[in-house]
């Protein structure tokens, strides 16, 4: 990357699954220069797919080094004694079983932000059993909350943990330590987890519950699919639309716009009267084609949207004006996110055009970085 406010920022990432890459990721969208560390053999962790098609290992280059080689560890500590910010998220103590833990790494670069990455945390009863996404997001109480009345909780792909919970707060706590780094001269340890982090995202939730405002039950609630003004609903199509109208002065104009009876107003703030609500949206989308719908609705104030599956999304208009999607080695991926008025980003690199250095160049190359 050779745009965008962090081209400063040396980055060594140590190769691992879900949060951590995706967190570097966005940092080498934002132009940090990431070099990433991966096994000389291959490992047995996350989803398997051609590496052209993994979008959160765009815009690195890479060295292959055997972590259990002693001269490999010396290779991994030099090109950590010359960088801003290490990234691991192996579990507690396998970077100290290396020889390559905070205080070794630390001692040699007093100014590194030494970034983990975990799914319980450095500490505590769990931190050292394994786990995905849905294990952490489970033990938040945030998987609790999401689904509808009467089923099991439904799991929200690993965005909400790995993703939201885990990689983003990495980003800021990495960001943060940079800024405070910068002030004292000093790096410090990142601690974060997906468990934390998801939590982190509960806040909202917690304090409705605590104030009597939001029930356990699922699906019973105004932002969990219990509220008609609040949902999904099937098209004549089969296609599906997503209404959100939950302030009163959208709900009026969808109500107008949809052409149903005014008295659906009175009924919006009555519990009593929300399966009578929904059953009158519901007949009322199943008329015609989500398209239809999207058309007499546009323009307007009423919260409706299409529910685009993945291929509908890359040609919503919305996102075609805002150049949402880059096209990166022949793929359309998300582009770089936030933008930024003067430090813009230079387009992120195909994951398959990585610069793989071998030992004996990529100390060289790392050390003559600016």
């Amino acid at each position: 990357m050779s745009g965008g406010p962090l081209t400063d920022v040396k980055i060594v990432e140590f190769a691992g699954v879900g949060p951590s890459p995706f967190g570097a990721m966005l940092l080498a969208d934002l132009g940090a220069t990431v070099l990433r560390i991966e096994r000389t053999s291959p490992d047995n962790l996350g989803v398997k797919r051609p590496r052209k098609y993994n979008y959160n290992l765009r815009s690195r280059s890479i060295v292959n080094l055997d972590l259990k080689s002693a001269e490999d560890c010396e290779i991994a500590r030099s090109l950590v004694k010359d960088g801003d910010v290490l990234i691991e998220g192996y579990r507690p103590g396998v970077m100290e079983r290396l020889s390559l833990g905070p205080d070794v790494c630390l001692a040699d670069n007093p100014k590194l932000i030494y970034a983990r990455m975990t799914g319980w945390g450095q500490t505590g009863p769990n931190a050292g059993l394994a786990g995905h996404d849905l294990n952490y997001i489970a033990v938040s109480g945030a998987l609790s909350l999401i689904g509808r009345k009467g089923d099991l909780p439904a799991p929200p792909l690993n965005i909400l943990g790995d993703f939201a919970g885990g990689g983003m707060t990495l980003v800021i706590g990495i960001l943060s330590a940079l800024h405070e780094m910068r002030k004292s001269g000093h790096g410090q340890v990142v601690d974060a987890s997906v468990v934390d982090g998801t939590l982190a995202l509960t806040a909202q939730f917690f304090g409705m519950y605590d104030a009597g405002i939001w029930g356990l039950e699922r699906g019973t609630n105004f932002l969990d699919s219990g509220a008609p003004y609040y949902d999904t609903y099937q098209c004549k199509d089969q296609k599906i639309i997503a209404l959100a109208a939950i302030e009163d002065k959208f709900f009026a104009q969808f109500i107008d716009r949809a052409g149903l009876p005014e008295v659906l107003l009175e009924w919006k703030s009555d519990r009593e009267t929300w399966p009578r609500l929904r059953d009158s949206i519901k007949a009322r989308f199943a008329e015609k084609a989500r398209d239809e719908w999207v058309e007499i609705f546009a323009g307007m104030d009423v919260c409706v949207s299409p529910v685009l599956d993945l291929d509908e999304a890359r040609a919503d208009c919305h996102l075609v004006e805002r150049n949402a999607f880059v096209e990166v080695g022949g793929q359309w991926q998300p582009a770089p996110t936030p933008r930024f008025s003067r430090s813009a980003t230079s387009m992120p690199k195909a994951p398959s055009s990585s610069r793989v250095f071998n030992k004996q160049d990529v100390t060289k190359w790392w050390h003559e970085l600016s």
